[in-house]
C-alpha cells in the first residue's frame, strides 16, 4: 500500500542553486545535505470529533527524535515535491500514553502534511498525507464495531460507513489506564486478539500480556485510504 509500504532511500547533496532563499525554510531545505529515508513512517490524519482542527497521528519508533510536521499552502500542489512544504512548530502530544503521538492543527483549507523524525543519524519521512476534512469529515462511529468477548481473545468485526475507499484498518486495544496492549493493521474487517494470521503491519513491541477477566478494556479502530486519511475513527470498550 502506498503510505504504509513504500520504501526508498534518496540521498540529496547540496548544490548551487539561486532558489536557496525561496526555498528557506521549506521542506527541502531542511533535508539539503543529509540522507532522508521515506521509510514507513507511520502516519495518518483525521478531522477531530468535537473541535474543527486536524489531528495527525504518527508511531514514534524507538530512538526517534525531534519530530516536525510540515504542511502544504493548499491540495493543488505536487505532494512529491518538498519545497511546496513548510514547517509549522507545534509540539506533539502523547497518545496511549507515549507509545503514539499526535499533532493537532488547525487549517482553514485542505492540503497536504509531511511528519519527519531523526534516528540512527537520518531523517525519515512519511508519506504525503492529504487532510480531507472539509470535503471527507472522519465518521466517528462506534456502533459499527461488533465484539464478541466470551474468550480471552476477543473477535472484532466492522462496517464501514460512509466513504468506500477505505484500504487499511488499524487496531489498538489499551487497559485501564490507556496503555496500548496491541497495535495491528489488517486488510480485512475483522481482528482476533492476538492471531496474526491476517495482520500485515504490526506495531507491537514484543508479546502482548494476556487479557484479564473482569477487567476492562478499549479498542480503537481507525480506517485509512490509500493517501492516509481517517475514514472512520471508533473507539468502544469491552469486559471478558
Amino acid at each position: 500500500m502506498k503510505g504504509l509500504f513504500f520504501l526508498m532511500t534518496i540521498v540529496l547533496f547540496t548544490g548551487c542553486s539561486t532558489d536557496k532563499v525561496q526555498l528557506e525554510g521549506t521542506l527541502e531545505s531542511v533535508l539539503e545535505s543529509t540522507e532522508i529515508v521515506v521509510e514507513n513512517v507511520i502516519a495518518c490524519a483525521a478531522s477531530n470529533e468535537n473541535d474543527s482542527q486536524v489531528s495527525v497521528f504518527f508511531y514514534p519508533r524507538d530512538g526517534a527524535s525531534n519530530f516536525k510536521y510540515f504542511e502544504t499552502e493548499s491540495a493543488e500542489v505536487d505532494e512529491n515535491d518538498f519545497s511546496s512544504y513548510s514547517e509549522l512548530e507545534i509540539p506533539s502530544k502523547d497518545i496511549f500514553n507515549g507509545y503514539l503521538k499526535k499533532f493537532e492543527v488547525a487549517v482553514s483549507e485542505e492540503k497536504w502534511v509531511i511528519v519527519t523524525f531523526e534516528e540512527d543519524g537520518k531523517t525519515h519521512l512519511s508519506n504525503p498525507i492529504r487532510l480531507k476534512q472539509i470535503t471527507k469529515p472522519t465518521e466517528y462511529l462506534p456502533q459499527n464495531i461488533t465484539v464478541d468477548a466470551s474468550s480471552e481473545n476477543p473477535d472484532f468485526s466492522w462496517v464501514d460507513g460512509t466513504y468506500d475507499d477505505t484500504k487499511i484498518y488499524f487496531q489498538v486495544i489499551s487497559d485501564p489506564q490507556q496503555n496500548l496492549i496491541s497495535g495491528t493493521y489488517t486488510f480485512d474487517r475483522m481482528f482476533r486478539f492476538y492471531e496474526l494470521d491476517n495482520v500485515v503491519l504490526n506495531i507491537t513491541r514484543g508479546t502482548p500480556p494476556a487479557l484479564k477477566m473482569n477487567l476492562s478494556y478499549a479498542f480503537t479502530l481507525m480506517g485509512v485510504s490509500e493517501d492516509n486519511w481517517v475514514n472512520q475513527f471508533s473507539v468502544i470498550s469491552f469486559d471478558l
